[in-house]
């Protein structure tokens, strides 16, 4: 078990499954207590968390809302954060105008909107204090043009260039941001946004401890970013000299519905 030599409070949100789970067990590794978020229960990751001797509390809200960001930051109770791991987002498959515009609204409100209310609250307290550590998961899906998940990926676009810009905006504080940016990862968020019948969503997908083990190294560190996975990297830099016209067609390959 982790020998505790000074208590350090790190939120994870989006930590019941996937990513942020793991994001959250290996902060409890490295001798943070934790303050979890998701809207869904948090009693899995919080068993596993205590058996590695953190501190544990959980909230479970919905962080599309105002309101949940409230609650989450009313658990805080005015302590210090050390790190804030920013996970909390979710997907939706189909194509733009088949859509319901509500579930639009909710990926926009919790990739984008919530994200942003919670890192500008975190933030201020750190910028206050003088010091922490920001890692914001944002993905490879916001190199490209999303055909059949056009929201998603336009949401993940707005979280990988904010990240570099708050970054920048931080430079001469001593609060790191780190933008994590995974491919296909083997959680349910495939099946949350509907896209199991996708040749994405039935290919190969990476572990999601290797990529929160990853992230994780990379925010401590203060990297200012890191794609997961070396198919991924390769998958990253030849976004960067593709068309866009020509990642479009390609992602409509791999995500339009019955591609599988």
């Amino acid at each position: 078990m982790t020998t505790h030599t000074a208590q350090r409070l790190a939120i994870v949100t989006g930590a019941s499954s996937g990513i942020g789970r793991e994001l959250a067990l290996e902060a409890a590794r490295h001798g943070y207590d934790l303050l979890l978020a998701a809207d869904r229960p948090l009693d899995d990751t919080a068993e596993a968390a205590r058996a590695l001797d953190a501190q544990v509390e959980t909230v479970q809200v919905d962080l599309a809302t105002a309101q949940g960001v409230d609650q989450l930051e009313a658990a805080i109770a005015g302590r210090g954060v050390a790190a804030l791991l920013a996970n909390a987002g979710h997907g939706l498959g189909h194509a733009f105008l088949d859509q319901d515009f509500g579930a639009v609204r909710h990926v926009i409100d919790t990739n984008i909107t919530g994200t942003l209310d919670l890192i500008q609250r975190v933030g201020r307290d750190m910028r206050a204090r003088r010091g922490g550590k920001i890692l914001i998961t944002g993905s490879i899906a916001g190199l490209m043009p999303g055909s059949f998940q056009a929201v998603y990926n336009g949401s993940k676009a707005f979280i990988d260039s904010f990240a570099y810009a708050l970054r920048n905006e931080l430079k001469d504080t001593e609060i790191t941001v780190t933008v994590l940016m995974p491919g296909p990862t083997d959680t349910e968020f495939f099946e949350r946004a509907e896209l199991t019948d996708t040749k994405v969503g039935a290919g190969e997908k990476q572990p999601p401890e290797e990529v929160a083990k990853t992230g994780f190294e990379a925010m401590v560190d203060g990297e200012s970013a890191v794609v997961a996975g070396w198919k991924n990297k390769v998958q990253a830099l030849l976004a960067n000299v593709t068309p866009a016209e020509v990642l479009a067609e390609q992602h409509r390959k791999t995500a339009e519905p019955g591609s599988a």
